[in-house]
């Protein structure tokens, strides 16, 4: 969830934001936004800069697999014996 200091008042999120909310640097969003297969929304620039809308963002969020193991580990264990 987002944190107050993290929500711009008009309900965007600046590309620091966003970088930090997904653990990534400037190159890999760059990269989820110029690959045509990638569902990542895109940005509202403003000037020169970045803003995602929230609402967007927590979309996208929700259409991603839940984290977890990945598909098959528990099958591989049970194979081992373990």
């Amino acid at each position: 969830m987002f944190t107050s200091n993290e929500i711009a008042a008009d309900g965007y999120l600046p590309a620091r934001g966003v970088w930090e909310r997904y653990g990534v640097t400037s190159t890999s969003l760059y990269r989820w936004l110029a690959d045509e297969k990638s569902d990542f929304p895109h940005p509202v620039y403003i000037g020169r800069f970045r803003y995602w809308k929230i609402a967007d963002l927590l979309a996208w969020e929700a259409s991603r697999p839940s984290v977890g193991a990945p598909a098959g580990a528990a099958r591989t264990r049970a194979s081992r014996g373990k």
